[in-house]
Formats: structure tokens, C-alpha cells, sequence
């Protein structure tokens, strides 16, 4: 009997649910079953974060507008588009354009520039962003109770080279390089 799971077979997964093991002789090549393993990781983590999200009114996308916002307010958009990994392009606008409509991210006119716009949160972002932040370290329990520390060491080591090579890698390299103003890190 081949140990290859069968999707909907029940009766070959083990009595905590769990599918068994792969043997040596798997058929997928490793950077495949990489790509897939990333791939549902991030599913199953933004679906558990949505599911979180989704009584406050925003997406993940729009939360982690608020969460970067609030690190780092206030930001031009391009500063921002930079820091986001939510979004391919640098230019966050209809994200932004949704949080100023809902009142929860302001635009402002640069004092020293004004051709310069700048984000921040208003009061009611400020207030949502603290309710995000709970459903983040909500998520991040759930993860450092599926591993271990020297197993995210070496993730991280292997996921950081992977995402060099990738413009949302450089966001999470930027964020993680550059620590936010003195008292805006707190956890939520």
C-alpha cells in the first residue's frame, strides 16, 4: 500500500487528522512541494486572520495599512507602498482611498512640502488598528504553538534568501531593517 494520500480519502489519515508522512520516493520535487507548503501556510493563516478581521470591517490588505500607518505615520503613499507587502505596486491608492472614506486614515498636506501628501490615523484607525493588532498576536500564538524557535530560525534563514529575489521580500526586509519611532511598536 502506496503511503501517497489520496485527496478525500479519510482512511489512510492518521487518528489526529494528520496525513501521513510522505515516503523517500515522493513523486513532487522539493522546490514544488516548497512552493505549495508557502503557498498553504499563507492560505490557512490569512483565512484564519480574515475570520478575525471580518467583525471589525476591513481585509487583511486594509489591516496591514493600519498596522504599517501606525508604526511609521506619517508616510507619503510611495513611502508606504514601500513598506506593504499586501501590495505588488508602490502606489497603494484605492487601499488608501477605501481608509480615508472610512475614516480611518487621514491625507495631509506636508507643512514643508505641499507637494508632499502624508498618511496617518485618525482616532477611529488608531482605535481599529489596536483591535487588529489583537487578532495578529492571535495568529502569531497559534503559529509559536505550531513550532519551535529553532525551526523559525531556519525557516527564516531559508525564506528570508528565497524572498530577496522578490519585491514583497524587500517590503518584509525594509520593515524588519528599520525599526518604527521610539513607542509605536507595542504589541496591539
Amino acid at each position: 500500500m502506496s503511503d501517497n494520500v489520496v485527496l478525500g480519502d479519510r482512511d489512510k489519515m492518521t487518528s489526529g487528522g494528520r496525513a501521513p508522512v510522505a515516503s523517500s520516493d515522493a513523486w513532487m520535487r522539493p522546490a514544488e512541494e516548497f512552493r505549495y507548503l508557502i503557498l498553504a501556510i499563507q492560505r490557512e493563516g490569512n483565512r484564519l486572520f480574515a475570520a478575525d478581521l471580518r467583525p471589525l470591517g476591513v481585509t487583511p490588505s486594509q489591516a496591514e495599512v493600519l498596522r504599517v500607518l501606525r508604526e511609521y505615520q506619517p508616510l507619503t503613499l510611495m513611502g508606504l507602498g514601500e513598506l506593504l507587502v499586501c501590495e505588488t505596486t508602490a502606489s497603494p491608492s484605492r487601499l488608501v482611498d477605501r481608509l480615508v472614506a472610512q475614516g480611518l486614515a487621514a491625507r495631509e498636506t506636508d507643512p514643508g512640502d505641499r507637494r508632499f501628501v502624508t498618511l496617518s490615523l485618525t482616532a477611529a484607525g488608531t482605535r481599529l488598528e489596536k483591535k487588529i493588532g489583537a487578532a495578529e498576536e492571535k495568529l502569531y500564538d497559534t503559529l509559536d504553538r505550531l513550532t519551535t524557535q529553532e525551526g523559525i530560525d531556519q525557516a527564516l534563514t531559508l525564506l528570508r534568501t528565497v524572498a530577496s529575489a522578490f519585491p514583497a521580500g524587500h517590503a518584509v526586509a525594509r520593515r524588519r531593517e528599520h525599526r518604527p519611532p521610539a513607542g509605536r511598536r507595542e504589541p496591539g
